[in-house]
């Protein structure tokens, strides 16, 4: 069973092709992924890597947690679920709009 991990700290310039020749010291890679910022394109400094098997990710964490990579440390874990997203509403309250109902009161446009 594959297990993506997550990888911190990377260097801007660090590339998907990097991270996929770093991890395949450890074993198979199935995906490599570096995450980027949707209005500039440019790496947020992290990504995440999906390794074939359980051992080969421990192997993985083991390894490169810690490792100067590109003269930066990286930080290697197992990757957390993402957190579920409010689309409307958050908590008991809704999330921006209003009612629309405001505007301008100091003139009155009806008697023109």
């Amino acid at each position: 069973m594959s297990v993506k991990l997550y990888v911190g700290n990377l260097s801007f310039a660090t590339t998907e092709l990097d991270l996929q020749d770093l991890f395949a010291q450890s074993g198979n890679v199935l995906d490599v992924k570096i995450i980027q910022d949707k209005f500039t394109g440019k790496s947020r400094g992290f990504g995440f890597v999906t390794m074939g098997s359980a051992e080969e990710a421990n192997a993985a964490i083991g390894k490169f947690n810690g490792y100067s990579f590109d003269n930066r440390p990286l930080t290697v874990n197992e990757a957390r679920p993402p957190e579920p997203r409010g689309d409307r509403f958050f908590g008991d309250q809704p999330r921006g709009g209003g009612s629309h109902k405001g505007g301008r009161r100091d003139r009155d446009f009806r008697n023109r």
